[in-house]
């Protein structure tokens, strides 16, 4: 089984989720005016596992996508 990290972000008021694998991938997408946080600022708060952070403007999540091994095509 192998996980990789993903981070959450729904906008409040667009009802709009959005799925990235960074923190810096989200600020390439999306403005800090519509997030409602810095990215040095949301770097420094280290989300974790699990951990939710909400803004004024959006609520964002880390987790972990599960994945299973892959199988030989034998």
């Amino acid at each position: 089984m192998r996980t990789i990290k993903v981070i959450h972000v729904h906008l409040i008021f667009e009802r709009r989720d959005y799925y990235f694998g960074s923190i810096s991938a989200i600020f390439d997408t999306l403005d800090e005016n519509i997030v409602g946080i810095k990215e040095s600022t949301l770097l420094h708060l280290q989300l974790g596992d699990g951990s939710c952070i909400p803004t004024r403007r959006a609520i964002i999540r880390q987790s972990h996508l599960i994945r299973c091994k892959r199988k030989d095509s034998t």
